[in-house]
């Protein structure tokens, strides 16, 4: 449906797909609709790093006085980025490889565990309009108390109740698994927040992951 909006919206102002300078050979396929993409990618910076490209060469089209100024800023967030690029790999480093088990509402992560060397689990599909049946609750409860993992993630874009009642059915199986904190996947946090921007939220999930898989 957000293709449909997009393009009614290029009738009226400039649209931009910022994703458009990825390489098709690093793109995900989506498991919930045929001949369509995982659209999950700024949760890989590597793959963002393409985005920060084409945002700017956008912007340029749109304002060609503005040129040197723009590229400018380009180069100064790329300096703050590839910090935090860095930061947030040597601080995954510090996790076990056997205790990078990410657990999560739902299939938002596959990206993120690409880059930063994670197995990922997930409660839902790749949209948030999937729902998840009976058996695909009880692979994951079992698959948790099996591997005894620590903790599992809710995220700000869905409902908490649906991992809370993975939780409880955890617990019934006689394994305490905890809700590692709270996960920005398809939204950023409030604007005040540290969540609030791109660099933010990659910061924040980062931490909330490996702080709470630590045993």
């Amino acid at each position: 449906k957000m293709l449909d909006l997009f393009d009614y919206l290029k009738s009226k102002k400039p649209v931009v797909a910022v994703t458009e300078f990825i390489p098709k050979e690093y793109l995900l396929d989506s498991l919930d609709y045929e001949n369509l993409y995982d659209p999950h990618v700024w949760l890989d910076m590597m793959l963002w790093g393409y985005a920060i490209e084409r945002i700017t060469t956008a912007l340029i089209d749109l304002l060609p006085e503005e040129e040197a100024f723009l590229l400018s800023q380009k180069e100064r967030y790329l300096t703050e980025f590839l910090t935090v690029k860095r930061e947030t790999f040597e601080y995954v480093e510090t996790l076990p490889k056997q205790q990078r088990v990410l657990v999560t509402a739902h299939d938002a992560f596959n990206y993120f565990a690409l880059a930063y060397d994670f197995e990922v689990k997930a409660l839902q599909g790749i949209s948030t309009q999937s729902e998840a049946g009976i058996e695909d609750v009880r692979q994951l409860v079992q698959f948790i108390v099996d591997r005894k993992v620590p903790a599992i993630f809710v995220e700000s874009s869905i409902p908490k109740r649906h991992i809370q009642a993975v939780q409880e059915a955890v617990k019934a199986k006689g394994w305490d698994v905890k809700i590692g904190g709270e996960l920005f996947s398809d939204a950023l946090g409030a604007p005040d927040s540290e969540g609030g921007t791109y660099l933010g939220m990659i910061k924040h999930n980062v931490t909330e992951i490996v702080g709470a898989l630590v045993k």
